[in-house]
């Protein structure tokens, strides 16, 4: 069997992993796989588990699937539900063999009702205790021969960070299988579930006191540091000073580091078009590939480095601890807007792009707070959209001080905020909640992170953003390339040819759309080709209003001379105070990005939604600049 294919099964054996989390789950997991596992959605949803065959120095004979974290059975969200369904009704997979119970011995009573609730389905099953580093370190013995004896099971413990009793666990875990079937889980009463819980405490307390004097004093001083942490993380005021801190240097790495990586996958591709076109110059095939295959294609390979360094930021937070402590500090504020915490992570990378930002809401388990947060997203001004309030604020605030240029970008920030936060505010009011409200996230000790499994699992998550949203990313791209290429293909005039071309023709058409705006069609050509990407708004003026210097600094400076004293067929300025605002107002909150509108199909499931979306921000858009343009003229303002 290949290790590549992670679908095909046959004459293995599977057990499933399945833990709170942060248990520790997802790192035995990697040690068993090592990189031969596969991340796939389960069909209907958008959380994702993994299935894996063993690392090559363990052996073959096993295959293993890492399920979403679940504190229970009794799902009551969707990483919980698809949980359950992996286990019970995988479509990858003809039959669980048997449960690998993944439980943290530094938080065992609380982790114990899931073993109890594994065992009353009779599934075949191994109890794997993690962070028995730290409980050694401190002296803490469990007693595990009391608590196999309690379970009927196997039960093994595992060091994480050097994969000690990893061979056990292997051995034991291949052991696993019956012939029986297993039964579904029953949800337990509010009395079963406080009698269950004590009894788990019960159970956690003989496991810990047998073998160790002092026990609870013991896992006291494993928890000190990040009690002594969380003073000053979780403090109502210094906790949220240190929140935006860290925060800002997740932003900040996702925007700044990402740059010259994508600079340079940006240049590569421009290399290569160029060096496409060449080989058949002035033929269709040759523009065709060059600018239709090549270029399509870097519109969404440019935003890998992103992606990579958001999945590794967001990673470390995830692994030292943080993540779930910035969640709890935000929720308050958050949920007063139909969200939880979980949903800042992902707006606050939506500032840089609002691509990795809706994968990123794959975190939240809520569906209703996913959804209004995929919706919010963007609505963020991301970094495509810093060109056109560059070129209009440069418009706005020629030969004037910078610091009323800095206050209008700030402006332009803080208005995407507000925007969003009512935005969301309306949404929440349209998207029935169809699971309990809640906000559960278990604080996780600090730890150090281990840098190697955090660059995998991110290239992973990156490889699989490419494979997923590529496609449709790719077909809108060419979709658009037609347009601006054909009819008439064969004309040398850049400004003719685009004026000719289908977009043109779409540009005159939509005229009497766009000039209630203040503008004329060359705008509108612009804001069609903008359905790109952004970025192309600024250049597609510089065609439009006949610019040939291609050097960025002066395309710039003769597109402002241009701006100044362009106008319509009636004589009158088309770039005015008003119509400049408006534009900025329009790129605000306009949905263009159809990378985004494909990662939101993919993410959402439903082109419905990605389609209400991009119709609902658009009209918003465009009905709020008619307004105010016109307004601002009423009141005599160019």
């Amino acid at each position: 069997m290949r290790s590549g294919d992670a679908e095909v099964a046959i004459a293995e054996k599977c057990v499933a992993l399945v833990g709170a989390p942060n248990s520790g789950k997802t790192t035995l997991y990697n040690w068993l796989t090592g990189s031969r596992f596969k991340t796939v959605n389960y069909p209907g949803a958008t959380v994702e588990f993994s299935l894996g065959h063993l690392a090559a120095h363990l052996g073959e004979g096993l295959q293993a699937m890492d399920t979403p974290g679940t504190y229970s059975l009794h799902p009551k969200s969707a990483d919980e539900w698809v949980t359950l369904r992996s286990i019970y009704e995988n479509p990858k997979v003809d039959k669980i063999d048997g449960i690998i119970v993944v439980v943290d011995g530094t938080q065992l009573s609380r982790h114990l009702q899931l073993v109890m609730q594994m065992k009353e389905t009779g599934f075949p099953m191994l109890v794997v205790v993690t962070m028995s580093d730290l409980l050694r370190r401190e002296g803490v013995d469990l007693d595990l021969a009391y608590l196999e004896k309690t379970f009927g099971c196997k039960v093994l413990a595992f060091d994480g960070l050097l994969a000690g009793g990893l061979l056990e666990i292997v051995a034991e875990a291949k052991k696993l299988g019956s012939s029986h079937k297993p039964s579904r889980p029953v949800p337990w009463s509010f009395a079963q579930q406080e009698e269950k819980l004590k009894e788990c405490e019960r159970i956690a307390q003989e496991a810990l006191q047998h073998k160790t004097d002092h026990a609870q004093e013991r896992l006291n001083r494993i928890v000190a540091t990040t009690e002594k942490l969380d003073r000053v993380l979780l403090h109502p005021w210094f906790g949220i000073l240190f929140f935006i801190l860290i925060m800002g240097g997740l932003f900040a790495s996702v925007f700044w580091l990402a740059t010259p990586f994508m600079d340079l996958i940006d240049g590569w591709f421009t290399s290569f078009a160029e060096t496409v076109a060449a080989w058949g110059p002035g033929t269709l095939w040759a523009d065709f590939l060059a600018n239709g295959v090549v270029t399509s294609f870097a519109a969404f390979m440019v935003f890998v480095p992103q992606i990579f360094i958001l999945f590794v930021a967001i990673g470390l937070l995830e692994s030292t601890g943080y993540l779930a402590r910035a969640a709890t500090l935000i929720d308050r504020p958050f949920s007063a807007l139909g969200m939880s915490g979980r949903s800042f992570v992902p707006l606050l990378s939506g500032f840089a792009c609002a691509v990795p930002a809706i994968i990123a809401t794959r975190n939240i388990p809520s569906t209703k707070d996913r959804l209004i947060t995929a919706f919010v997203v963007p609505l963020m001004s991301c970094s495509a959209r810093l060109p056109v309030y560059a070129l209009c604020i440069a418009f706005l605030f020629h030969g004037e001080s910078a610091l009323y240029a800095g206050l209008a970008m700030a402006g332009l920030y803080l208005g995407s905020i507000v925007v969003g936060a009512f935005a969301a505010g309306i949404i929440s009011k349209f998207i029935p909640r169809t699971e309990p409200s809640f906000f559960m996230m278990e604080l996780p000790i600090y730890r150090r992170p281990k840098l190697r499994v955090i660059l995998r699992q991110a290239w992973t998550r990156t490889l699989s953003y490419v494979k997923r949203a590529g496609p449709i990313i790719f077909t809108f791209a060419v979709v658009i390339w037609v347009g601006t290429t054909f009819p008439n293909y064969q004309t040398e005039d850049a400004h003719q040819k685009l004026e000719e071309s289908y977009v043109g023709r779409a540009g005159k058409f939509i005229e009497p759309v766009v000039q209630p705006m203040g503008v004329d069609w060359r705008v509108g050509v612009g804001l069609i080709s903008a359905f790109a990407a952004r970025e192309v708004f600024v250049s597609s003026m510089a065609v439009t209003f006949n610019i040939t210097d291609t050097d960025e600094d002066s395309q710039q400076q003769a597109l402002l001379t241009q701006m100044s004293t362009a106008t319509n067929a009636a004589g009158e300025k088309i770039f005015t105070v008003s119509s400049v605002i408006g534009l900025m107002i329009f790129f605000l909150i306009a949905l263009q990005c159809m990378s985004t509108v494909g990662v939101q199909i993919r993410e959402s499931g439903s082109w419905k939604f990605a389609m209400m979306q991009l119709v609902v921000f658009n009209v918003a858009a465009y009905v709020l600049v008619v307004v105010v343009v016109q307004s601002l003229r009423f009141l005599g303002v160019p």
